[in-house]
C-alpha cells in the first residue's frame, strides 16, 4: 500500500509539472458598446507544446463582470478548454516599476527642459541689457566735454562708435538666437508636459483569467477573450439641417445620426473595431411582477376616555419623574450629542422599468474605420448614418400666446433603423437656429420638427370684445363673452399650410356651461388628448391673407363666481 501511494503521488506530480504556466498579453481588439454597458473582445496569439498548460490573461480590467468572460478560439492542431477561472488582483512589482519609470523619465526630461529654459531666458536678459549699455556709450560723443579737459580732443571717435556698432550687432545677433532656441525649447516642455498628463498612473487592481488547455500536438493558437463592462454607454444626438427650396425647389432634410460614447474602465480602447447596439443587457429581461391590492376602509379613530383626577396626577408625576431622569441622561452625555432619532420601518425594494423597454426593436450600428475612445471618460463622437429625406414644411402659431409662425418639418422614417430619443441640433438654410429633442420614433412614423421662427408668415392677434353681465328676471346668470381674430399672411412664393392652435375653457361643473361662438369653426378639437385645445387648419396661397373670427361664452348662476385655472 506504500508503494502504490508513492507512486500516485509521481504521478500526480508529473502531471502538475507538465502544466506549464503561460503568461499571455493581450489587446482589445473589438467593442460593442450599448445604452448602458459594453462588450470588449481582446484577442492573444500563443505557441504551445502538447500537454497541459495554464494560458493566464493579466491585463483584463478590475471592472470586467466575472459571470461575463468567456474564452473561444482557433487553433493549428487540437486544443481543449478545461476551465476559465478568474480573480481580481494586483498588479506585478515589475509592471509597476515599469510605469513608474516611464514617468519618472518624462519628469527628469522636463526639468532638464525647464532649466534649459532659464539659461535661455538669462541670456536674453543679459543681451537686453549689454544692448542698453552700449546705447549709453554711443552718446558719449554727444555730450560736451568738460571745461579745462583736453583728453576728449585725443579720443578715436571713428574707431569707437564702429566697435559699439559692431557689438549693438553681437548683441541683438545673440538676443535673437537665444529667442528662437527658447521658442523651440517651449514647444518641448508643452509636448512633454502633456505626454506626462495623458501618461495614465499605474493600475493597482485587475482581474486575472487563468485558461486551463491540453494541446494534443505542438501548435498555435489565436484566443479570444470576451467580457462585459459596466461603466460604458452611448447616447444618441442627431444634426438636421433643412433647405427650404424655393418656388421650383422641393425643400431637402439631411438627418445625421451620430453617437457620444464613454467609459471609465481603465482602459484605453486603441484602433478597436466599435459597434453601437441598442440591446441592454443590464435590463431585466422578464416582465415584473404584480402583487395582490387592496382596499378597506380607513381605520375609525376612537375616541380615549379621560382619566380620573387621581390617576390624571399619578400620571403627570410619573411623567415628571421619566423627564427628570431623561435630563439626568442627557447631562451625562457630551455636550453637542443629540439623542439618536428613531429607526424608520423597513420599506420594500421596489424595481424601476426602464422608460424605454417599449422599444419593439433593436439595431446595431458599424463604426467605420477603427476608433480609438479613452478610459478616462471622455466623450467620443462618432457619426452612424445620414438619412436624406423629403419633408413637408407647415407652419404651426400659437396666436394667443406668441404671434409669431414657427416653421415645421414633418419627418417620414422609411424602413430601416428607427430613431432613438436624444437631443437634434437644428440647422435651416446653414444657419443653427437652436437644438430640440426627438422621441422615440419607429420606421414609418411621423414627427414634426420645429426649426425656428418664419418672418415671411405674418400673424396678428387681436380681441374683439370682452364682455360681461346678467341675464335673466326670477333665476339670473351671468355671462362671459370673449371674441378673437386672428389675421395670418403668407408672404412666401408658394402656398404654406397653417396650423392656429388655440383652446376653451373646459368646465368642471355642470352649471358651469361654455359655448362656442364665431364663424371659423375648428378643424380638430381635444388635440393629443388635451381638452379644450383646438385647431384652424388651413393653406394660404403666395400673398394670401386669411382672418379667423372666433370666441366662446360662458354661462353660469347668479349666486356663484367662476374662477379660471390650468391642468
Amino acid at each position: 500500500m506504500r508503494r502504490l501511494l508513492t507512486l500516485s503521488g509521481l504521478l500526480f506530480l508529473s502531471s502538475s509539472a507538465q502544466a506549464v504556466e503561460i503568461v499571455s498579453p493581450s489587446k482589445v481588439d473589438s467593442v460593442t458598446v450599448f445604452l448602458s454597458g459594453a462588450e470588449v473582445t481582446r484577442t492573444a496569439k500563443v505557441k504551445l507544446d502538447k500537454g497541459e498548460h495554464t494560458i493566464v490573461f493579466a491585463d483584463v480590467p478590475a471592472g470586467a463582470v466575472p459571470g461575463s468572460i468567456r474564452v473561444e478560439g482557433k487553433a493549428t492542431g487540437k486544443l481543449e478548454i478545461g476551465s476559465v477561472d478568474t480573480k481580481r488582483t494586483f498588479l506585478n512589482r515589475t509592471e509597476s516599476q515599469a510605469s513608474d519609470a516611464e514617468r519618472k523619465k518624462v519628469e527628469d526630461e522636463l526639468d532638464f527642459l525647464r532649466d534649459q529654459k532659464s539659461a535661455l531666458e538669462s541670456q536674453v536678459q543679459a543681451s537686453e541689457t549689454q544692448k542698453t549699455l552700449i546705447g549709453n556709450l554711443a552718446q558719449l560723443p554727444m555730450r560736451p566735454a568738460p571745461s579745462g579737459n583736453q583728453s576728449s580732443q585725443s579720443e578715436d571717435w571713428p574707431r569707437i562708435l564702429a566697435l559699439i556698432a559692431q557689438a549693438t550687432t553681437d548683441a541683438s545677433r545673440g538676443e535673437v538666437d537665444a529667442k528662437i532656441k527658447l521658442r523651440e525649447l517651449e514647444h518641448k516642455i508643452e509636448d512633454a508636459e502633456n505626454k506626462l498628463t495623458n501618461l495614465t498612473p499605474p493600475k493597482k487592481e485587475q482581474t486575472e483569467v487563468k485558461v486551463y488547455v491540453e494541446a494534443q500536438t505542438p501548435l498555435e493558437a489565436d484566443l479570444i477573450v470576451r467580457y462585459q463592462v459596466a461603466t460604458a454607454g452611448w447616447t444618441p444626438l442627431y444634426d438636421a439641417r433643412l433647405q427650404t427650396g424655393s418656388k421650383t425647389t422641393p425643400p431637402k432634410l439631411e438627418l445625421a445620426r451620430r453617437a457620444s460614447i464613454t467609459q471609465r474602465t481603465t482602459e484605453n480602447w486603441d484602433n478597436v473595431t466599435l459597434q453601437l447596439s441598442t440591446a441592454r443587457p443590464s435590463a431585466g429581461a422578464a416582465a415584473p411582477e404584480l402583487t395582490t391590492q387592496i382596499v378597506d376602509f380607513e381605520p375609525e379613530l376612537k375616541p380615549v376616555p379621560m382619566a380620573a383626577p387621581q390617576a390624571r396626577m399619578r400620571q403627570m408625576e410619573k411623567s415628571k419623574a421619566e423627564n427628570k431622569e431623561d435630563r439626568s441622561d442627557s447631562d451625562a452625555l457630551s455636550a453637542g450629542v443629540a439623542a439618536a432619532p428613531p429607526v424608520p420601518e423597513p420599506v420594500a425594494i421596489e424595481e424601476v422599468p426602464a422608460a424605454v423597454t417599449q422599444a419593439p426593436f433593436e439595431a446595431t450600428f458599424a463604426v467605420a474605420g477603427k476608433v480609438s475612445i479613452s478610459g478616462s471618460g471622455e466623450a467620443k463622437r462618432v457619426v452612424l448614418l445620414t438619412d436624406l429625406l423629403e419633408p413637408q414644411l407647415a407652419v404651426r402659431t400659437v396666436p394667443k400666446l406668441d404671434a409669431k409662425a414657427y416653421l415645421y418639418a414633418k419627418l417620414l422614417l422609411a424602413k430601416g433603423t428607427p430613431l432613438l430619443p436624444g437631443q437634434v441640433y437644428l440647422f435651416r438654410d446653414g444657419t443653427f437656429v437652436g437644438t430640440g429633442n426627438v422621441p422615440l420614433l419607429s420606421p414609418g412614423t411621423e414627427h414634426d420638427l420645429g426649426f425656428g421662427i418664419d418672418d415671411q408668415v405674418k400673424v396678428r392677434h387681436a380681441i374683439m370684445e370682452e364682455k360681461r353681465g346678467e341675464t335673466g328676471l326670477i333665476s339670473s346668470s351671468h355671462t362671459d363673452s370673449h371674441n378673437f381674430r386672428v389675421t395670418i399672411k403668407n408672404l412666401h412664393e408658394r402656398a404654406v399650410p397653417v396650423t392656429v392652435l388655440d383652446q376653451l375653457p373646459v368646465s368642471q361643473n355642470q352649471d358651469i356651461k361654455v359655448e362656442y361662438v364665431g364663424k371659423a369653426q375648428p378643424t380638430k378639437t381635444n388635440i393629443e388628448d388635451k381638452r379644450g385645445v383646438m385647431s384652424f387648419e388651413t393653406k394660404l396661397e403666395p400673398d394670401e391673407e386669411k382672418v379667423l373670427d372666433y370666441g366662446y361664452r360662458i354661462t353660469w348662476p347668479g349666486t356663484k363666481s367662476i374662477i379660471f385655472g390650468s391642468r
